[in-house]
């Protein structure tokens, strides 16, 4: 499924914040003050799957539009409410939105898997709960980790997707306390 997102210009910014693996409310029951502080700066929302209940995305609504895909923890309402990939378009900028579920090969790798032959700026995921920002072969690799559930982490994280103009960076928020 393809998504626009317009109405910028290039001498606009535009602040995208990422989430992924909210499980809630099974490893939450609300989202984290930290998370909430950053959603108040979004132009718009990406949530990467794992929100296991709708609950979650009529929260995030309350910040910014909201666009998503289904994970591996999400009920069929929601796969097929969302599907599990899609491209949102921002800015002229096409960014791949996937989970990264499956059994084969590493969850970075499955992620760019989705979106092979396709042209895509950006590659947003999740299922790891591992934050990750960097560049693979002119694409932005981007997991954002866990704002609820940071497993094996040091921290709970978030990300943001910074597009100004032509140019798109990523930057993982880190917090302590998910309360």
């Amino acid at each position: 499924m393809h998504l626009s997102v317009g109405g910028r210009g290039a001498e606009d910014k535009l602040r995208i914040v990422v989430v992924s693996d909210t499980h809630m409310p099974a490893k939450a029951s609300h989202l984290p003050e930290a998370l909430t502080l950053g959603l108040q700066q979004a132009d718009l929302i990406l949530h990467a799957g794992d929100w296991t209940s709708l609950d979650v995305f009529e929260q995030l609504m309350g910040y910014a539009p909201v666009y998503g895909v289904a994970g591996n923890n999400d009920g069929a309402e929601l796969v097929k409410r969302l599907g599990y990939s899609r491209v949102v378009e921002c800015a002229g900028k096409r960014i791949g939105l996937v989970h990264g579920h499956g059994r084969s090969g590493t969850t970075e790798r499955r992620a760019m898997d989705a979106f092979a032959g396709q042209k895509v700026d950006a590659i947003v995921f999740g299922h790891s709960h591992v934050p990750l920002c960097r560049e693979h072969n002119g694409i932005l690799m981007f997991n954002p980790g866990s704002p609820t559930d940071k497993r094996r982490q040091p921290s709970y994280s978030y990300g943001v997707l910074q597009l100004s103009g032509e140019r798109l960076q990523g930057k993982i928020v880190y917090f302590d306390n998910k309360r």
